[in-house]
């Protein structure tokens, strides 16, 4: 099955594999155009007046589901509507269209132009809703309506389908209506779909975008809406338009769309399956003869427990009558039901050939039906809908985390489709019993979740995380106000209940067993390790974890400090958490990032651990090749292995870049290769000599995605104690780190052939021959950064052949580690067959590290990072996007990731500030001018409207004392 819908993506649940397929709704892609369809023959030219007539009421939707809520995603969409009252304004279209939760649009009529839609309606059950516009918005085009006429759709009806193709090509499918009683399409589990209801079914072929098109008859009279089709055969589904009509009606005379249901799903079922389920003859010549024109009875499909007919229908019962008026079809229980909310009546059915006599009271099926949510700790969370109990027949109630990110990201590939059932031991049975838990909750406190997945309700998960509440400080509740169209929020708790105060903790650590007395001081490496765990939640720097936990070294007990691969600490937006000995954690703070060499820094108070915690000692001589050595590390199970390992090779290399999105990669590396499987397998460890000296880190480097898939590929080499041993021994002095300076240019090592043949001299081939210990290696340039300032270019050119810095040959990339000290460097090179002194500035790092970002509209703006600089010429702007929310405003009008703003309302945007200063001024609900730059520099402009009720702006700001600070703008 499919649903004919529009190009955001509905992915199918992690659990449970969808039982139907659905159609590519990716946000980058148009949707398949319907392909026209010419009817020949005399009537023709009827069909083209109707059509003529019917496209002046077709409009094509443009919409963003903001956030995840109930059965939907933050998603971005087209799909179609068409006007049913003119006057008011009012359009109806799919109830998957409109969505469950808040809903930013915009119909876009045949002639091109535009009106804000809002969502007045939207139906709990059935596949329609109703968006309305303000008729005075539309200038140029008598707009005209359709009139619902559900009497007319009978079998054998000719009948076309007037939809939009991305709101520019009118496209029309035509076909004949086969059948009236079909049960409703089933989409899959998780996700919205249609029941208690009978379908219309015809042969037309439709394709992504037709969702909300209406089925109109010869003479332009809407008999059907277009909701969904068959991906295996060219078979469409349509919605009667009898209870859109009702719906309408109470609206055009301002009265209350009661809903009435018993939480029973109903299945349409043919005679003969009921004369098996039990069916008396009498009964069945009965019916018969009551409605010659149907085929079967409505039979008991579920029954939701705890719900108004649990413990009175069963499974296979066989409904008869209902307060004596027997019941052919779906439509008018529907009618029964709705006009009967909260009153009791008496539904006859048979069981077993025995009739049987229930009296149920008519539950409100609005009652049920989720209509706010909650966002606190990074996550959001609703009531338990209808939709989904039904899907798994469970109870009508609980705590449904419609996107399980920030403190309760349980599983990095399903964001959805959890049930909360505790946290911090006190359970969570309905939604306002879990806001009181969280109110009472503080900042940092580590906390027992429990919880279960709607496919897997009988497994029981758990999981201890911390609450945080600082990097999203927001505890706010939205709900639905169908007045406006909005969601309106309410702040619950303005700031968290502050942090606990910590206190020390004994920590025992398990030596490591060895056999072999020669490495008897090996033993208690394992002391010297402590499991870091980063959340990351939010993408700076176009990092791709949330969150994610390896092992780093501990290199100063006495002052609690740990170095740790890049790949777990990429910036200081993240929370840190350590766990030594697997059994105390303690918080961490970001104190130093290399800008090249892939490793941090984090502190810790060496006064919350109470554990015989080791410092190892540091080597003095670098490992090169063939050196044997012990290594000590930590699996993918974070289990610790050892091997007798040697060194295959000391390499100079860079990571490979990700062009796509450019994020943190190690570069100018001296690095050192093993031959080992056990240490590939680990992602942390210490090479270290049979004394226990440690001679290197073991380290993971995270490099661009594989290839047409989402994995980002690793890849494990060491790093000589040699390269960090500065470092480590200021902070060991208690000194202050200087901000590094790097030079902006990668390097690569060319072979001896390719030197000679580049015009290095001989003389030269010889010094490096001689001087080079391993293999011959010289360095020549690979790629030049952007500068930060176009005046301050580097003087080196690709292709460039490194000999001297500072009059000292270059062999290594170690040899270039005065930059990280020096402002200048006199370098010596060849370029062109000659041989220049060059001196080359070096940059502080300082100015060059992430230090502000922006939220705007849906988009993550931040400065363009050193990742960002290394693999470009020149930036265009210092205004770049990192991400976007795929429900914002900059997702709905198609602006992409990895661009640079360089104007707003033609107003140059240079940096953040100006930006902020002129977008500050630009008013809500309002279109603005963006003129772009892509990463590969093709200028662009776009047009978009700013959102601040959903998309409020925010900063986060570093201060004076290299702490984050939050800032809120106003926009008028």
């Amino acid at each position: 099955m499919k649903r004919q819908a529009s190009n955001g993506t509905l992915d199918a649940p992690t659990y449970k594999k969808p039982l139907i397929e659905d159609e590519d709704m990716s946000s980058s892609e148009s949707e398949s155009s319907l392909p026209i369809f010419e009817v020949p023959g005399e009537n023709s030219t009827r069909w083209s007046n109707t059509i003529t007539s019917v496209i002046k009421s077709v409009v094509s939707i443009h919409f963003s589901n903001i956030t995840n809520f109930d059965t939907e995603t933050c998603v971005t969409s087209e799909a179609t509507g068409f006007v049913v009252d003119a006057e008011r304004g009012i359009i109806l279209t799919n109830r998957h269209v409109v969505g469950p939760g808040p809903f930013v649009g915009y119909a876009v009529f045949d002639n091109h132009e535009e009106a804000v839609v809002k969502p007045i309606y939207r139906d709990p059950i059935h596949d329609f809703g109703f968006l309305q516009f303000n008729p005075k918005d539309i200038k140029y085009i008598t707009v005209s309506e359709l009139s619902l006429r559900p009497d007319l759709a009978k079998v054998g009806t000719e009948i076309r389908v007037v939809g939009n193709d991305a709101g520019e090509k009118l496209s029309i499918l035509a076909g004949f209506i086969s059948r009236l009683d079909r049960n409703a399409p089933f989409y899959g589990s998780m996700m919205y779909n249609d029941f208690n209801t009978e379908y219309i079914q015809a042969a037309a072929s439709a394709s992504g975008g037709s969702s909300g098109s209406p089925v109109v008859n010869e003479h332009g009279e809407a008999v059907a809406l277009q909701a969904g089709g068959s991906t295996e055969a060219s078979t469409d589904f349509f919605l009667p338009v009898s209870r859109p009509l009702r719906a309408l009606k109470c609206i055009q005379e301002s009265q209350p769309i009661t809903r009435g249901d018993i939480q029973v799903e109903w299945l349409l079922l043919p005679f003969d399956e009921c004369r098996r389920l039990g069916l008396t003859p009498e009964a069945e010549a009965a019916a018969r003869e009551l409605f010659p024109d149907k085929s079967g009875l409505l039979v008991c499909e579920m029954v939701i427990p705890q719900g108004p007919a649990d413990g009175l229908l069963k499974e296979g019962d066989i409904l008869i009558s209902v307060n004596g008026e027997p019941i052919p079809t779906f439509i008018r229980l529907d009618e029964i039901l709705d006009d009967n909310v909260g009153k009791p009546l008496e539904f006859v059915l048979q069981r077993g050939g025995q009739d049987l006599n229930v009296t149920i009271t008519i539950g409100d099926l609005h009652a049920i039906t989720p209509n706010r949510f909650v966002n606190v700790a990074g996550a959001s969370f609703n009531d338990l809908s209808y939709q989904l109990a039904k899907c798994y027949c469970i109870p009508v109630k609980g705590v449904y985390v419609n996107d399980a990110s920030g403190t309760f990201d349980f599983n990095n590939q399903d964001k959805n489709g959890w049930i909360l059932d505790k946290i911090d031991n006190k359970p969570t049975p309905d939604l306002d019993t879990f806001i009181e838990v969280m109110k009472g909750i503080p900042d940092r406190q580590k906390v027992t979740v429990l919880f279960r997945h709607l496919s897997d309700l009988h497994s029981k998960n758990g999981c201890v995380n911390h609450v945080e509440r600082h990097w999203q400080s927001e505890f706010r509740m939205a709900t639905r106000n169908d007045e406006t169209g909005l969601w309106d929020f309410k702040s619950i708790q303005e700031e968290p209940l502050p942090p606990l105060e910590l206190t020390a903790q004994n920590a025992k650590f398990v030596d490591i067993p060895l056999n072999d007395k020669s490495k008897a001081a090996c033993t208690k490496l394992s002391r010297s390790f402590v499991q870091v765990r980063t959340i990351c939640p939010i993408p700076v720097d176009s990092f791709p974890f949330s969150k994610d936990a390896g092992y780093g070294v501990i290199v100063d007990a006495e002052n609690g400090y740990v170095l740790v691969s890049r790949r777990y600490v990429p910036h200081d937006v993240c929370d840190i958490y350590l766990v030594f000995a697997e059994s105390v954690d303690i918080p961490g703070k970001v104190v130093f990032l290399h800008p090249n060499l892939n490793y941090a820094i984090v502190k810790y108070d060496p006064s919350l651990v109470v554990a015989d915690i080791m410092t190892p000692k540091l080597a003095d001589q670098p490992l090169k090749r063939g050196d044997r050595s012990f290594f000590v590390g930590y699996n993918y199970r974070f289990r610790i292995v050892t091997d007798d390992v040697s060194v295959s090779s000391v390499v100079s290399l860079n990571i490979a870049a990700n062009n796509l999105s450019p994020r943190y990669r190690g570069t100018n590396l001296e690095c050192v290769l093993l031959d080992s499987k056990i240490a590939q397998e680990c992602d942390t460890g210490m090479l270290v000599d049979d004394d226990g000296t440690l001679r290197a880190f073991w380290l993971t480097y995270l490099a661009e995605q594989s290839c047409g898939s989402m994995n980002n590929i690793m890849y494990r080499m060491a790093l000589d104690v040699t390269d960090v041993q500065n470092v480590i021994q200021r902070l060991k002095q208690q000194k202050s780190l200087e901000p590094l300076r790097i030079l902006e240019a990668e390097f690569t090592v060319i072979t001896v052939l390719l030197a000679r043949t580049r015009g290095v001299p001989k003389e030269w081939i010889d010094r490096f021959e001689e001087e080079s210990e391993d293999q011959v290696k010289i360095l020549s340039v690979q790629r030049v950064s952007a500068p930060i300032r176009p005046e301050d270019k580097s003087p080196l050119k690709f292709g460039d052949i490194v000999l001297t810095v500072n009059d000292k040959l270059v062999t290594s990339m170690r040899d270039l580690s005065a930059m990280y000290t020096k402002e200048t460097l006199t370098f010596q090179i060849v370029r062109d067959l000659e041989v220049l002194q060059l001196e080359v500035p070096t940059v502080d790092t300082t100015s060059i590290d992430t230090s502000r970002v922006l939220f705007w509209c849906g988009a993550l703006i931040q400065e363009p990072h050193n990742a960002v600089h290394q693999l470009m010429e020149t930036i265009p702007s210092r205004v770049y996007v990192t991400r976007k929310n795929p429900g914002g405003p900059m997702a709905q009008y198609g602006i992409l990731t990895s661009v640079f703003v360089t104007h707003v309302n033609d107003q140059e945007t240079p940096d953040l500030e100006s930006f902020i200063r002129i977008t500050d001024s630009i008013p809500d609900n309002t279109y603005v001018k963006l003129r772009l730059v892509s990463f590969d520099h093709v200028p662009g402009a776009i047009s978009m409207k700013t959102n601040y009720h959903y998309f409020p702006t925010q900063e986060l700001k570093k201060n004076a004392n290299g702490e984050w600070d939050e800032v809120k703008h106003s926009s008028d």
